[in-house]
Parts: C-alpha cells; structure tokens; sequence
C-alpha cells in the first residue's frame, strides 16, 4: 500500500490504454522510442530521487552477477537518451537538473537520469526460465521487489491469474527471443482509488478493485523488453503514467469505459 500521497499526473497518453488486446500483447518497438520522456518527467523524477534517500533497500536490489549488466545499461541508458558515453561523469536532464554519474552504483544513476524504472533478467546456465537478478523499482503497482528478486518468471508472476502455464511458456520464448536492436512492448492498464505512483503490496495483501472507490486514476505502464548485446541480459522497463478518469474518457471516449 502507498506510504506517501504524491499526485505526479499526465494529461494524455500516446496509445489507447483500454484497447482490447490478447496476452501477452507484445508488439515490435522502434529503437529509438525505447525510452521516453514525457510532460510528468520533472516531477516523477523528484519522487525518484526521495524514494532513492528515504527507501533504498525497497526500490533497488543488485546481486554480485548481475552487476556487469547493470553497468552495460547504464550505458546504453546513456547513449540512447543523452547521447553520452560510459566515462561521462554526469548529464543534463530534461528538467534542468544536472546529476552527477556513480559507475559504482549503476542501478542508482539510473533512477536519477531516466523516467523508467528497469528490472534486469538473466538466464542461468541450464535454468529453464529468466531470473530476476536486479532492479531499480520506484513505482512498483501492487507488487513488492524484496518478493521477486531473484526468483524465476513464473513464481514472479504467481499471484497473476491469468499467468498459467502455456501463457508461462510464451513469455519464456519472448525473453528467449528479443534480439539485440529490437525491442518489444506491451501495455497494462488498472484502475486505482488514488495517483500515487510508489504502491508496493505484497502477495498476501492484494489491491481491492472493481468499486467506484477504487477507480478513480487510470495506471498505465508501457512495459519494453530490451536485449543488452554484451551481457546478454533482458532488460524489463516499465514507464508509468497516471491519468484521471475524466482526462482518460476526453482522449478515448467511450472505450474508457469498458
């Protein structure tokens, strides 16, 4: 549950957030529209930043192996939205603010210069399904990282209804599959009572839904699977938007209503 009210808005989203689709919904994405920013980029990367101070241990987790993948995607964070290369020591974001580069503590720099949050996946030798070995997660929606760090994708997604065995076994093809300068993405959408974006729940104390009280924001993440080439690691990222209900049903009508 949020331990914090911080309403951090967007007025619009760029995809029918309520478009009917099949899971796991993956499409193809344009390289260069892997990371984005958008008009809630200040103010989400000062929520970032607090949460960074105040409650480090909950939103970011790296084991010992799974550091080089780390490192390589703060490299590739780098190139791909400031045009930098590894031994720049710090950037310019997009709000103004410059922020100083910690190549020690690669999952922490990334949660100062970009708007997603990452998790990183990585299959073991001989292992059946990807690992999650690491993660920057400052706005988790209804799931906790100390509960799904490394643990495989199935018991990740256990509490997933939907999530059985042969949806399982496509995902598992999907990480298996992405290639190195072809991502892929999907979108979600729930509805939530409130618009803060930090709401970590555990397994055992699920998110209360289908009231009026409880659909208020509608939460959308447009979640891309991203192949790092060196390391070989998946990179899950997640860019979150929060919408009220009225902004979501003047862009997309009708539809917002299913």
């Amino acid at each position: 549950m949020a331990d914090t009210m911080t309403e951090i808005l967007q007025t619009s989203i760029p995809y029918n957030p309520l478009a009917p689709h099949r899971l796991p919904g993956i499409q193809p994405l344009a390289p260069e529209e892997w990371l984005r920013f958008d008009d809630g980029f200040a103010a989400q990367m000062r929520h970032r930043e607090r949460l960074l101070r105040q409650r480090r241990e909950a939103v970011l987790q790296l084991s010992k192996a799974a550091e080089p993948a780390a490192q390589e995607l703060l490299d590739h964070v780098l190139a791909a939205r400031y045009g930098a290369d590894p031994a720049t020591p710090s950037v310019l974001r997009p709000d103004g603010r410059r922020v100083t580069l910690d190549r020690k503590d690669p999952l922490g720099s990334l949660g100062c210069i970009a708007q997603q949050d990452f998790c990183l996946l990585e299959r073991p030798e001989g292992a059946e399904e990807h690992v999650m070995t690491g993660a920057i997660l400052c706005f988790p929606a209804s799931w906790t990282l100390a509960e799904k760090i490394m643990k495989p994708l199935l018991a990740i997604h256990g509490p997933v209804r939907a999530y059985d065995a042969g949806l399982a076994a496509r995902v598992q093809r999907l990480f298996d599959g992405v290639q190195v300068g072809r991502p892929l993405w999907r979108f979600n959408a729930l509805w939530y009572a409130d618009a803060e974006l930090h709401q970590p729940r555990t397994e055992a104390d699920p998110r209360p839904t289908s009231t009026p009280q409880t659909q208020h924001f509608l939460r959308s993440e447009l979640q891309s699977l991203y192949r790092l080439p060196e390391s070989r690691a998946v990179v899950f990222s997640i860019h979150t938007r929060v919408l009220r209900r009225q902004d979501v049903l003047a862009q997309w009508g009708a539809e917002a209503e299913a």
